[in-house]
This record gives C-alpha cells, sequence and structure tokens, in this order.
C-alpha cells in the first residue's frame, strides 16, 4: 500500500485493538497487502486505551493507517463505533486485531456489494487458527456467524444506530438482531477471514458471554441466529 492514508476510499477497515501487541502486527500486514488498489480502502485503528507496546507497534505504520486513540479503555463497541464515525467509505467492515485474512478478503466481499445493488451485506466463511496460524477447521459463516467477517453498507450501519455500547460482549449478536430486522446478510462460500484462538479470546470468559447472552434475550427476547 502507498504511505499516504487514500483520500476517497470506497472500503473503510475498522480495526478495534486493546493490548494486542503480540498480534496487531499480523493483522497489519494482512490487511496491507490486499489485491484491491490501495486507493480504494483505508485502514481505521483505534487503539482502545492500550497499557502494553501496541501504541509502539502500531508507529511502525504511520502513513498507512488511520489512527485514533482512547486514553482509556471504553470497551470494544465504543472502539468500533469511534472508527465507523470517522469512517469515508460507502462499505464498512471489521477486522479484529488479533485475527488476519487472506488478500482477496477486500475486494470479494466489496465486488459482491457493488454489482449486487439489492444486497445489504455480505459474509465470508472463516478458517479458525491456533497460535501458529495452524487450521483448526473451515466454519461455514451461517452455521456460526461472527461479526468481523461481513461488509456493511456505510448507510445502513448509521441507518440502526451502530453497535450498542452496552453490549461489551455479543455485542457482534445484538447489532446483527437489530441489522436484520430491515435488511439482510448473504453469504460467500470462501474462507477469507483468519479468526485466531488463543488464550485471551473475550469469548473464553463463560461469565461474561452468559451475562450478555441474558442481556440480548431481555432486549430481544431471543438470541441471534
Amino acid at each position: 500500500m502507498d504511505a499516504a492514508v487514500s483520500q476517497n476510499p470506497d472500503v473503510s477497515v475498522i480495526i478495534p485493538v486493546h493490548n494486542q501487541e503480540r498480534y496487531v502486527h499480523r493483522c497489519l500486514r494482512s490487511i496491507l497487502d490486499q489485491s484491491l488498489d490501495a486507493d480504494d480502502y483505508e485502514i481505521l485503528v483505534v487503539d482502545d486505551g492500550s497499557t502494553d507496546r501496541t501504541a509502539q507497534a502500531l508507529q511502525m505504520f504511520e502513513g498507512d493507517i488511520r489512527l485514533i486513540r482512547h486514553p482509556e479503555c471504553l470497551g470494544l463497541p465504543a472502539a468500533l463505533n469511534a472508527g465507523i464515525r470517522h469512517a469515508r467509505g460507502q462499505f464498512v467492515v471489521r477486522l479484529d486485531g488479533d485475527d488476519y485474512v487472506h488478500r482477496e478478503y477486500l475486494n470479494a466481499l466489496m465486488l459482491h456489494l457493488r454489482l449486487n445493488p439489492g444486497m445489504d451485506a455480505i459474509a465470508c466463511d472463516y478458517l479458525t487458527v491456533d497460535d501458529h496460524e495452524n487450521v483448526l477447521g473451515h466454519i461455514n459463516w451461517l452455521d456460526r456467524p461472527i461479526g468481523c467477517s461481513i461488509m456493511f453498507r456505510y448507510e445502513q450501519l448509521i441507518d440502526i444506530g451502530l453497535y450498542d455500547e452496552d453490549f461489551l460482549a455479543r455485542e457482534d449478536e445484538d447489532l446483527r438482531l437489530r441489522f436484520m430486522e430491515k435488511y439482510s446478510i448473504d453469504r460467500v462460500a470462501l474462507p477469507l477471514y483468519r479468526y485466531r484462538r488463543h488464550g485471551g479470546n473475550m469469548t473464553n470468559d463463560d461469565e461474561q458471554m452468559e451475562a450478555y447472552s441474558e442481556a440480548l434475550l431481555r432486549k430481544h427476547g431471543r438470541e441471534s441466529p
């Protein structure tokens, strides 16, 4: 990617990070090495109050990313919303700071939305990988949906009110439930996203995940499909 950040991108990639010095370099290298022309996308990294060496790791990518810093940790949905509010692209996609993607990730998803104006959002399949990037499985997105492999249209995210900042976990499920009340998400059967499984995954916190499952039930009367 060119040193200068794109001024008129089609796609905005939102990357929330919190204490991910170990993984963020791999994440950013993968999104900078996309087949999509550099002028067609921008990368917005939201450092949500990291206290490790994440800030120093991000310095290596100055000029290639737009950086938003929160002095204190506000939580994942607040970090995502900050990135979306600063986005300039007509399409928005999320990439978590401990994950990485295939070289065709942006191009394949963007083409689906650009060539299908009646399509609201598009999700891809993903591979689960371990800390050494060994593939653990190919996951059909429809069977086990995640929030970080979906490309949305910017105006539709604004329309539904972005992420609910009260959901410090299962924020993607709450967003998806609200999104699908008005819109739809299609699937492309290509495993373009790499979801890293490690000890620091938020989904490992059973107590927190259960608490927000109950919050989903209270808010929606059901959990996400």
